[in-house]
Order: structure tokens, then C-alpha cells, then sequence
């Protein structure tokens, strides 16, 4: 895969004349549209004349030393689950094809659009988020990072948002993460996904999965790009990241269920970048974390995504619900079967939960953990229901222990070049935002050595 560079080097080319937006959302385009490529797949509309003319006018701006921010110019992708004014909000699905145009942007596209990142266009996802595959039968399943002859799924449910970025058609994406949506599609593709401590950044103007559990997050080449984007989308100071040194790091790997049932090339990759880590001078403590096996039970029924999208889309799916996936559809209609008790019972639980874990790690500096329990799947062994829910339920299992618990993690690409791609995780409690950025960007690039 070509090396495209990061939000600073775009930054620094920009200001220093080297190259301008138009080339970049040109460049951005042609990728898209090569018929060799993956971007009939991974969006699902691209809006050409709005980007070019929006580069054309941050060009104009940065002229006159009146750009909105360093990174105005940087062309982005969007997943579908946003709101962008004058354009309908599908969420990857065919029952909202007839929807009525957004009247105003998403709180974080507006935030986006503030900062001069000019939109080059909405990426396919999973219908309504609903998976951590990547999968769609709507608009194709753009492939992933991995054997592409073959044909290996993407992560879900922020597919086309990694494959933007990995293939070069946007130089960041915006994201989200219910229970690893961010992170499973950055693993897979060997790039870099955020997901913050919730409250850090609006929901408004997103199609919601789950209100309690859904994040809006950044997928970027490195942890910095990550950061800046993260800035951006919380409405926070862009301050430049400051990586943490390795020696002195308390990191705790959690041995209960986050390190059960790995495939091989993942255990071997998490083991060789703990090493790694250790080598340099982290301290590792393998701890045991009782509270997770509560989460399972807590989900039993569906949980938080099956009750609150089902208050979302009951009216929905009266009217179209031939149009789902019926693998979505499935999941959805779980919670038409939980009470209002059940969900009382959840929200208490989760408090609980929350107050348990963060007790228990207040000694570290993270949770490192592998991001998800497998490697991409190949997309046509997925085509039978069983090997599909299996192989969803593994890449989500990691990334939802963190949601639940209301922390904030970060995926990095940990395998060596020419590998099959695999993530680890570094977690924190809610509101550890930075700390989880400088302790990634201090080990970035060992833990690939």
C-alpha cells in the first residue's frame, strides 16, 4: 500500500506552498473513481463539486494568511451515519432513501467544516452501524487491507471510513464507535482508530445506534492525526502531542476473557509487542478483572444497543422493515422483547459496572489488550449466518468491554510489515482522553518492531 502522509505533513506542504487543496481533493477523487480500486464500494456518495470548490476557496484563504486552522484544505471522508446539510442521511441502509435532506450539518461535521477540512464525500458502514464485519448488502463491501485477491472484510461499522483512509481517497475519516466501530475497522486495516470518553464529543445529528454507548471518533494514520481530528470534534485546543516515554509505563493486561479464544497471529502479535514494551522499560502486570465477566450476562438480551435502536427504529421497520439486512433486522427486534424493567436493571448494573472497573485500574496508566480476537475473515466465509454472528462476535467482544465500562481506547496497528494486520488496544476510565494519546504515541512505533 502506498504511504501517504500524516495531517502534519499535509499541513506543512500546505503552508508551505508545495502543494494546495485543489491537489489534494483532486488526487483524493481520481482514487476514488479508479475502477481498479475499492471506492465504488467505500462511498456512498462522493460530493465532487462541493469539494472542489471548498478547496478552492481554503486555497484562496490560506493566500491571504486567513485560513480557518493549519489543517483547512485536508480533504476527509464521512460516514454515513452523519448529518450533512442539503443531503439525505441514509446510515447505510435502503428505508432511508426517501428521508428529506438534513437541514443542518452534524455538530461535528459543523466543527469539521469550521476548522477548513473540506468533505470529499459519505462512506459506507454497516446498516445502521449494527456490526463490527463491515459487511453490506446495500452498497458492496468495499474490501480490506489484508490479501485483497481474496477478499477479507473491512471492520465494521465504520468500513468505508478505514478504507478511505487506508486507500488514500481522505486523509482522516470521521467515525463511530458503539462497541468498536472505530477501532475494529482501524485493526483490520492496520490504521489508526480513536474512540473518546463519550460525553468529550456531541451525538447530535448522527443516526443513533445506542445513545448510551455510542462515541464519535477519528480513523487516521497515526495517533497524532488522531489527536488533532479528536481536538476538532470535542471543540478542544489543538495542542501538539507530546508521546510519553515507554520507561516508567504501568500497564495492565486484563487476562479475563480479553485474551480467550485469539487467533494465533494475533496472540503471537500482542505477546511480541508486550515484549517489545517491556523491553523498553513498561512495566506489565497481567491482572484478572472479575467485572467483565458481568458484561455477557448484562447483554444477555440484547443489552443497551438491542433496547435503544429498537426505540429508535420500531416505527421504522412497521413501514420498511422488508428493506433491512435481516442480519440487522434480527438484532434490532431483540429488544422489542425487554422490559422497561430489564432496562432499569441494565442502567443500574452499568453504574455499578463502571464504578467497579475504575477502581481497579486506578493504579495503571492503561488496559493494554488485543483490539480484536481475530484477523479479518474472508468476506465469502462469512455468507452463512452461524460463521457470521461467530466471527462478529469475536471482533466486537474486546472493543465492547471498554464501551460499557464509559472508558475511552485507542487500536494501533501491532503487526510487522506484510503481516496480517492486527490491533492492540490501549484503554483507559472515562476522561483519560490524553493520557491514552501520549502513552500511544510514545510506543507507536515499537510495538511494530
Amino acid at each position: 500500500m502506498p504511504d501517504f502522509p500524516t495531517l502534519a505533513k499535509l499541513a506543512d506542504d500546505l503552508e508551505s506552498g508545495r502543494t494546495t487543496s485543489r491537489r489534494l481533493v483532486e488526487a483524493c477523487i481520481a482514487r476514488i473513481a479508479d475502477p481498479a480500486g475499492e471506492g465504488q464500494r467505500t462511498f456512498i456518495h462522493v460530493d465532487k463539486d462541493a469539494a472542489l470548490a471548498t478547496a478552492d476557496a481554503m486555497d484562496g484563504l490560506r493566500k491571504v494568511k486567513a485560513a480557518p486552522s493549519r489543517y483547512a484544505g485536508i480533504p476527509i471522508s464521512i460516514k454515513d451515519l452523519f448529518d450533512i446539510r442539503g443531503q439525505t442521511t441514509r446510515a447505510g441502509s435502503r428505508a432511508l432513501d426517501d428521508s428529506d435532506p438534513a437541514e443542518h450539518d452534524a455538530a461535528t461535521v459543523e466543527r469539521l467544516r469550521k476548522a477548513g477540512f473540506v468533505l470529499i464525500g459519505r462512506t459506507n458502514m454497516t446498516e445502521f452501524a449494527y456490526s463490527g464485519i463491515g459487511i453490506n448488502p446495500h452498497y458492496g463491501t468495499p474490501k480490506g487491507a489484508w490479501n485483497r485477491a481474496e477478499g477479507h472484510v473491512p471492520g465494521g461499522s465504520s468500513s468505508g471510513a478505514a478504507v478511505s483512509v487506508l486507500d488514500g481517497m481522505a486523509h482522516g475519516a470521521l467515525g463511530t464507535d458503539t462497541g468498536g466501530s472505530c477501532r475494529i475497522p482501524a485493526a483490520f486495516n492496520g490504521i489508526v482508530g480513536y474512540k473518546p470518553t463519550q460525553r468529550r464529543v456531541p451525538l447530535d445529528g448522527a443516526v443513533p445506534l445506542s445513545f448510551s454507548l455510542d462515541s464519535i471518533g477519528p480513523l487516521a494514520r497515526s495517533v497524532s492525526c488522531c489527536a488533532i481530528l479528536d481536538a476538532v470534534l470535542a471543540n478542544e485546543p489543538i495542542v501538539a502531542l507530546k508521546p510519553r516515554p515507554i520507561q516508567g509505563m504501568r500497564l495492565a493486561v486484563p487476562t479475563t476473557i480479553a485474551l480467550d479464544d485469539l487467533d494465533a497471529a494475533v496472540a503471537e502479535t500482542f505477546e511480541r509487542a508486550l515484549k517489545s514494551l517491556a523491553d523498553h522499560g513498561a512495566s506489565i502486570e497481567r491482572i484478572e478483572m472479575a467485572e467483565f465477566h458481568d458484561i455477557g450476562p448484562m447483554n444477555a438480551k440484547g443489552g443497551f444497543a438491542a433496547s435503544e435502536s429498537y426505540a429508535w427504529h420500531r416505527y421504522l421497520i412497521t413501514a420498511k422493515g422488508d428493506v433491512y439486512d435481516p442480519r440487522v433486522y434480527v438484532r434490532i427486534m431483540r429488544g422489542e422483547a425487554q422490559s422497561a424493567a430489564d432496562y432499569i436493571d441494565l442502567l443500574n448494573e452499568r453504574r455499578s459496572l463502571i464504578a467497579r472497573v475504575n477502581a481497579r485500574i486506578a493504579p495503571y496508566d492503561a488496559l493494554v489488550l488485543p483490539t480484536t480476537a481475530n484477523t479479518p475473515p474472508k468476506i465469502a466465509d462469512l455468507a452463512d449466518d452461524k460463521a457470521f454472528t461467530t466471527q462478529n462476535l469475536r471482533a466486537l467482544r474486546n472493543c465492547t468491554l471498554i464501551n460499557m465500562i464509559d472508558g475511552c481506547a485507542i487500536s494501533l496497528p501491532a503487526h510487522r510489515e506484510g503481516d496480517v494486520p492486527v490491533g492492540l488496544m490501549l484503554a483507559g476510565a472515562g476522561g483519560s482522553d490524553r493520557r491514552i494519546f501520549e502513552l500511544a504515541a510514545g510506543m507507536e512505533a515499537v510495538i511494530r518492531v
